[in-house]
């Protein structure tokens, strides 16, 4: 049996430009919405963004040292596979998107090496895209 999907209901302050971002930049699709929340196809798992004032989290970024890199907390997003990873990471480059964390491979020779990168949404969620060249990695220690 595959994976079940995911539902992830995250607040956006701006959700035109919330809906743009995940929409237009990231090229997920939408679903049904209302005037105060959106649905998308996050990769067939379902991502909602809610109109709701800025968080915490959203206003001041928190951050843990990984492989050298100061990865935001909180954050999420999806493992693509490589290919996947390497056509959104050109994407987004050529869209001229801000990233935390610039596409790389991080943990390069070890168990669990992984491409990365980090961006923000326009309302301060954080997300990372990341892919293995050995998928078999993905809970090695």
């Amino acid at each position: 049996m595959g994976l079940s999907p995911f539902h992830l209901a995250i607040p956006v302050d701006d959700l035109a430009a919330a809906r743009h971002f995940y929409g237009e930049v990231l090229g997920l699709a939408e679903g049904r919405s209302s005037a105060h929340w959106v649905d998308f196809d996050f990769h067939g798992h379902q991502l909602v963004i809610h109109q709701h004032p800025k968080t915490p989290a959203q206003v001041h970024t928190h951050t843990n040292l990984v492989d050298g890199d100061a990865v935001p907390v909180p954050h999420f997003g999806i493992v693509l596979g490589w290919e996947q990873w390497e056509a959104l990471a050109a994407r987004l480059k050529s869209s001229g998107i801000r990233f935390a964390i610039e596409p790389h491979v991080r943990f390069r020779g070890q168990v669990g090496e992984q491409a990365t990168m980090f961006l923000f949404d326009p309302c301060g969620n954080a997300l990372e895209f990341k892919a293995f060249k050995d998928p078999d990695q993905l809970f090695a220690h």
